[in-house]
């Protein structure tokens, strides 16, 4: 009797202590952060590279012009295991969102935090704006973060317990991370700047880092024998996007301005700090890779003139070793614990002012209306992108009524039209529209130069009859024998590039796949 109470006893707090462990605290965020993105990302309407990539995933493949072959096959499995609603399309995108939190709580752990730095941490990525926004759509951003952090807690882990086989889950992730998005490359060549930079140079005379880029390479060798057989497709359509102006260049300090807006100026104190636990605590200098790492990869994409989130995957470990350091100074300050209450709530409330301009949360007008009451214009990459809402959310809008305007306007040909008739749209977003949408209204395949549907050619279209979407209509002339303006597109909250008049033309005056190649348009 007395050895079963005392057994219950000391059992009880054991399995007390496994809901309130650190662990814990990150698994509750991740749960949060999945939650919060299942209620909204079926809201507004499908964003434009979405549609694309529904498209690129019927055209399975090791490569593609403007991206690797990971998000076209997630896409893929969604749409045949969940179907193809928003939720459904959206559905990985949020558990990646879930697991860059849970890398977080454990980097946070591995660099000694203990429950209020783990909370915190989690806390600072669950609230960023840009991570809200990126988590809510599928694209290569969604999962980027997760293929950086993964690599950096193996990094920690080889480090901290001098056991280089965690080398081998680096080179399997980042493997995986080259196959999802090619900047994977930076941030692998960030860590190896660190690694020369520290003395955990010393790893490259062990046998498993080498052996753990031998496997990175093999699991991104199909995508580079794509693009040699391509021609080095992906590197011809960097060039162009530079030579053309097409995003917008940010000097030093206006980069790093933004980096601290884009994850709400509130959380800056704690990655900041990070900086300073990995390169000056007595406990986290040790570290000192992973610091240099952000310090490298920062100055690569500066140095590129790389778009502004291009630098978001690397902040959760800053947050995570930010996190451990304001924990020990509210530790051994003990005035200053009213902190640990009133910082995380002050957080709180300013991810929740700002979320509703990173989310699809409210209705369209009532967004117009706070965005101009907070007085907040959020910063554009892309030069030509203009509209009433942020571009992320105005590449929303549109694309039914584009489809729906496109099949009134094919059904109303003439039956012998009808049936030789391509539809041609200049832009990737409006073929990606046509093609997912199109089949409930008996529209045939697009045909597009745009990106990889280049690559698909004119189909078996001859360009007898061709409604062109977002042509003009002094070029139409140049090559079609008539040109005949349609209806003029209009939509309220897309943006301005989707704003022209349809064109039905007739009489193509060269063979359409003679006309190809010159078509071709990557930016």
């Amino acid at each position: 009797m007395t050895t079963a109470s005392t057994t219950a006893e000391f059992h009880a707090p054991s399995i007390e202590g496994r809901w309130t462990s650190a662990i814990a605290i990150a698994i509750y965020f991740a749960l949060a952060d999945l939650l919060i993105h299942f209620l909204t990302n079926g809201q507004y309407g499908y964003f434009r590279d979405e549609l694309y990539y529904l498209a690129c995933a019927e055209h399975l493949d090791w490569g593609y012009a403007d991206c690797a072959p990971l998000i076209p096959l997630l896409a893929k499995l969604s749409r045949v295991i969940l179907g193809d609603s928003l939720f459904a399309i959206r559905f990985f995108p949020a558990m990646a969102g879930a697991v860059k939190i849970l890398l977080t709580g454990l980097m946070t752990i591995e660099f000694g935090g203990k429950r209020f730095a783990v909370m915190l941490a989690c806390l600072c990525v669950l609230i960023a704006p840009a991570y809200l926004g990126i988590d809510t759509l599928l694209s290569m951003n969604a999962f980027e973060p997760v293929f950086w952090m993964g690599c950096a807690c193996f990094a920690i882990l080889a480090i901290k317990r001098h056991e280089p086989r965690f080398w081998i889950g680096f080179g399997l992730l980042a493997g995986l991370g080259l196959l999802n998005k090619h900047s994977m490359l930076f941030f692998g060549f960030s860590v190896v700047m660190g690694l020369l930079l520290t003395r955990e140079r010393r790893c490259f005379a062990n046998k498993w880092i080498w052996i753990a880029g031998a496997l990175a390479l093999a699991i991104f060798l199909p995508n580079l024998i794509w693009q040699y057989q391509h021609q080095w497709a992906t590197l011809e359509l960097l060039n162009n996007v530079q030579k053309t102006g097409k995003n917008v260049v940010l000097s030093p300090p206006q980069f790093m301005a933004q980096q601290i807006f884009m994850l709400l100026p509130l959380t800056a104190p704690v990655w900041l700090a990070g900086l300073w636990f990995l390169f000056f605590d007595a406990e986290g200098k040790r570290f000192r890779t992973l610091g240099l790492t952000y310090v490298v990869v920062l100055a690569v994409m500066i140095a590129l003139k790389a778009k502004n989130y291009y630098l978001l995957p690397v902040y959760p470990m800053l947050f995570a070793a930010g996190a451990v350091l304001g924990e020990k100074l509210l530790c051994a300050r003990r005035r200053l614990a009213w902190l640990k209450v009133a910082y995380p709530a002050i957080l709180v409330a300013g991810g929740a002012v700002i979320a509703p301009l990173a989310m699809p949360i409210l209705p369209v007008e009532t967004l117009l209306r706070y965005q101009r009451a907070l007085g907040i214009e959020l910063p554009k990459t892309e030069v030509a992108h203009i509209g009433p809402l942020p571009q992320h959310f105005g590449d929303m809008f549109g694309w039914p009524e584009l489809v729906e305007t496109v099949a009134k306007i094919y059904n109303g040909l003439p039956p012998g039209e009808r049936a030789k008739a391509a539809i041609y749209a200049s832009s990737y977003g409006d073929a990606g529209a046509i093609d997912f949408f199109g089949p409930r209204l008996s529209l045939p395949k697009v045909i597009c130069p745009h990106q990889n549907y280049f690559f698909w050619g004119p189909r078996d279209f001859t360009g007898e009859v061709v409604i062109v979407l977002q042509g003009n209509r002094e070029t139409a002339r140049q090559h079609f024998a008539s040109v005949e303006e349609s209806v003029t597109m209009h939509h309220p909250y897309a943006m301005a590039e989707e704003h022209y008049t349809i064109l039905i033309c007739r009489g193509l005056k060269q063979p359409l796949q003679q006309v190809w190649p010159s078509l071709k348009h990557w930016n």
